[in-house]
């Protein structure tokens, strides 16, 4: 007469007849792992204090010990979960696990470049030279530089003295350069300011209009340190300002005229974007990724300015959010005049599309 095989599941006998998740040597060598992870644990913290490490570390050492020393509760797991095999448990539990784990390091990454990043912001500033201002309204106008030692200096010095109603102030902020830039625009009316690590244009910005702040800035002007824009638009984004028509003030190279190396696939991808833009945030403007721009100087406190990297539509979508004023003018934008483009060849869509919904939404 035969007998019928237990389900793998039956808590009143697989249990009692399967107590070890394996052999002594298994439970043995899961037993020193725990201790291991446990005393890693106790380590870091007696090194750095960090109770996240701490509690990380007691979380995994005791997960190791319960399938060595109490497997059985796997099995009751299954029972909710109606798996039947206890290896299946004690997979998908580890894979949960190491998913929390992968995605909390990665917050706790970034929350750390984040607060890199505005370390160096604040340093970057707190070093920078104040000036003496002229009596009459100032325009800042903020050049964020990476490895631009070759075109810069001239951007700086053609820079007029005054336009749109404003005496003009350059303000060369070097992205943690490793060439010339910061050098040769040293001894020149520009403030100078150097990042010791590359923060990207949108965080070189985000210094340039805290020094602009800290001066007393009535008007702020973003422009390229590569020569891609004319000085002689300066006073037609400055002006609006000045008479009050506007207080934030983009180039359009599509309603003015476009002799940038912008390929046909970057053109087009420039057209959906502006057109995303458009339609989340009720504007209407044809090129939302211009960096050159006029903003009033009181406003830029009401922006909230994170992006490192894609700042032209986090920058209008702000604006917008805050009831700014915004209008569009006609530029010309040009080729570079020396070196090449840093905008990044992979990655650049889903920058942007990230920098638009994430500001959109917060």
């Amino acid at each position: 007469m035969g007998v019928l095989p237990l389900k793998p599941f039956d808590l009143g006998a697989t249990v009692l007849q399967t107590p070890a998740l394996g052999g002594p040597e298994l439970t043995a060598v899961l037993g020193v792992l725990a201790v291991i992870v446990f005393l890693w644990g106790l380590e870091r913290y007696r090194t750095t204090f960090s109770k996240a490490e701490l509690l990380v570390s007691l979380a995994l050492s005791g997960g190791i010990a319960l399938m060595a020393f109490a497997p059985t509760l796997f099995n009751r797991i299954g029972t909710l979960l109606n798996i039947e095999q206890r290896p299946l448990v004690i997979a998908l539990l580890s894979n949960v696990t190491l998913t929390v784990l992968v995605l909390w390091l990665f917050a706790r990454t970034r929350s750390n470049q984040l607060t890199i990043g505005d370390l160096t912001r604040s340093l970057t500033v707190e070093r920078a030279p104040t000036v003496e201002t002229p009596e009459g309204p100032v325009a800042f106008v903020v050049i964020p530089a990476y490895n631009e030692g070759g075109a810069v200096a001239d951007v700086v010095a053609s820079l007029p003295e005054r336009a749109g109603g404003y005496a003009i102030q350059p303000v060369v902020v070097s992205d943690g350069s490793t060439d010339d830039t910061a050098s040769v625009v040293a001894d020149t009316r520009a403030i100078v300011a150097e990042h010791p690590i590359n923060q990207g244009q949108g965080g070189a910005l985000q210094t340039g209009f805290a020094i602009a702040q800290r001066n007393g800035a009535d008007a702020v002007v973003t422009m390229d340190a590569d020569g891609q824009h004319p000085v002689e638009y300066l006073g037609e984004l400055l002006e609006l300002i000045a008479t009050d028509q506007a207080d934030f003030v983009v180039g359009s190279r599509y309603v003015g005229t476009d002799r940038s190396d912008n390929g046909p696939a970057r053109q087009a991808g420039i057209r959906v974007f502006t057109a995303l833009i458009n339609l989340v945030a009720k504007l209407d403007v044809t090129d939302c990724t211009n960096g050159y721009r006029a903003i009033r100087g009181s406003a830029l406190s009401a922006l909230t300015l994170t992006e490192e990297r894609f700042s032209a539509p986090e920058l209008l979508i702000e604006a917008r959010k805050n009831a700014l004023r915004i209008e569009e003018v006609p530029v010309t934008i040009r080729q570079r005049d020396d070196g090449e483009s840093k905008k990044p060849t992979l990655g650049y869509a889903f920058g942007l599309t990230r920098t638009i919904f994430v500001t959109w939404l917060r």
